[in-house]
């Protein structure tokens, strides 16, 4: 058991220098350690929770640990984060005993370095477990304490505090540090909801229907990646705010869609289970990889009317005449900061500069594709983050620059009840925040093309 905990204590400092240090994708680098290691599910489990843990709480563990060492610069990186994790799991995990966890991370120490860092590991693991971390109250400014009690920089704090007021980010922020529900999308043209919650539901699942989507599903219960039915092809594991933007397209059969951004293709198979599989979808992404992956989901879920091909966005009048497609979905490449949940380590990956090239990129975007819709036609944009420079003010770039664009008014009647009158609401659009549905947050309009 010692040596499992070791093994485990080891990887999980491995996966944190990979993705703290290098900035891998915290979800598929824990896949592949998993499966490298053929790991149990209990101590899979317990490897997710440590690695997501720190991540989640990095600026917080760093604030415990000024308080125990003067000079962390002085520190080699896998030191620094040995004692993250080490405390993580000492003040935030109640399961695994406090000598437990100093013994190996000692041992780490150990062998990882020599006698004197395992010294210095040992000193200040056990004057945490003797002293307590200290109490975050006694931060006196209030966005430094949400910053450092959320572990979200405070560039960030401070920008969400300017757009939204401090009562919503710090619903936000607090959101973001909780785990998002499981939710999939059935293939309704393989099997209806019903029959795939009542299957679900005879194997032991706890299951219940999406208010957002007639296709969606929250698994409350259950691991649903391990059932017969997801080798089958009958769902896709799909967010909830993510569900919204096919639903919001206003689709009909038969109609010729561009997906500018489509990979990895979720929205793209949504858009053509909307269809009855009717119609054509042009579905590009900037690689040719990733363009790859839209067909290999198109195939698995039996799905034909999907067209998939790499091109970069900005430059599909070389590919389509002018007013060639009924409906338009850009889900634009952006900063990811609606995603915190599930990808921690974004937060500490972007500066505010980023968000800046990115709303560059978006508006480039945009102006490519507008000549591509036919009139009276719809366009919808979407991006997974929470910031109004990449959606608010974008959107009011493109209508100022392209005056045969509005914003459609009926996409506010077409709305989720829930939605109606919240927060996120304004005359260019829904801003679905992480609190929202438990999910990611999301930004969705939609614009018609206006005939002269």
């Amino acid at each position: 058991m010692k040596n499992e905990k070791y093994l485990l204590r080891s990887i999980a400092l491995d996966l944190l220098l990979r993705i703290g240090e290098q900035g891998g994708f915290s979800h598929l680098a824990i896949d592949q350690m998993m499966k490298k290691h053929n790991l149990e599910k209990r101590d899979g489990a317990l490897l997710t929770e440590i690695v997501y843990g720190t991540l989640q709480r990095k600026l917080t563990l760093e604030y415990f640990l000024d308080s125990f060492v003067q000079r962390k610069d002085k520190i080699d990186n896998w030191v620094k984060w040995l004692l993250y994790l080490s405390i993580y799991q000492m003040h935030y995990l109640e399961k695994v005993p406090d000598h437990a966890i100093i013994h190996e991370s000692v041992e780490i120490a150990k062998k990882r370095g020599h006698k004197g860092i395992a010294n210095f590991v040992n000193g200040v693991l056990r004057s945490v477990q003797r002293q307590g971390v200290p109490d975050l109250s006694e931060i006196k400014d209030e966005n430094v304490r949400l910053s450092v009690a959320t572990s979200h920089p405070l560039w960030l704090v401070k920008k969400w505090v300017k757009q939204y007021g401090y009562a919503v980010t710090e619903e936000m922020c607090q959101a973001n540090m909780s785990h998002k529900q499981m939710t999939v999308r059935v293939q309704p043209l393989r099997i209806s909801r019903d029959e795939l919650m009542e299957q679900l539901e005879d194997d032991g699942f706890q299951v219940s229907p999406s208010k957002v989507s007639d296709q969606g599903i929250i698994i409350e219960k259950g691991n649903v990646l391990k059932h017969d039915t997801f080798a089958q092809h009958l769902f896709t594991v799909q967010d909830e705010s993510s569900m919204l933007v096919a639903e919001l397209m206003d689709l009909e059969q038969n109609m010729t869609v561009l997906d500018g951004c489509s990979a990895p293709g979720g929205k793209t198979t949504h858009i053509a289970e909307k269809m009855n599989d009717s119609g054509t979808i042009y579905a590009y992404d900037l690689h040719a990889k990733k363009a790859k992956l839209v067909t290999e989901k198109a195939d698995k879920l039996g799905l034909h009317s999907i067209q998939a091909a790499q091109a970069d966005a900005r430059q599909l009048q070389l590919k389509h005449n002018s007013e060639t497609f009924d409906r338009i979905l850009i889900d634009a490449p952006c900063s990811g900061l609606g995603v915190l949940k599930s990808k921690p380590d974004i937060r500490y990956n972007k500066k505010e500069e980023d968000i800046i090239n990115l709303a560059k990129i978006q508006k480039d975007i945009l102006d490519e594709i507008a000549p591509l819709l036919k009139s009276d036609g719809k366009l919808v944009y979407s991006t997974c983050t929470v910031d109004k420079d990449e959606n608010e003010k974008v959107v009011t770039y493109f209508l100022k620059h392209h005056p045969e664009y509005k914003i459609d008014p009926t996409f506010f009647d077409q709305l989720p009840i829930m939605f109606r009158n919240k927060v996120g609401i304004s005359k260019l659009g829904m801003q679905i925040f992480p609190q929202d549905l438990n999910s990611d947050g999301f930004f969705i309009t939609r614009m018609v093309k206006v005939t002269e």
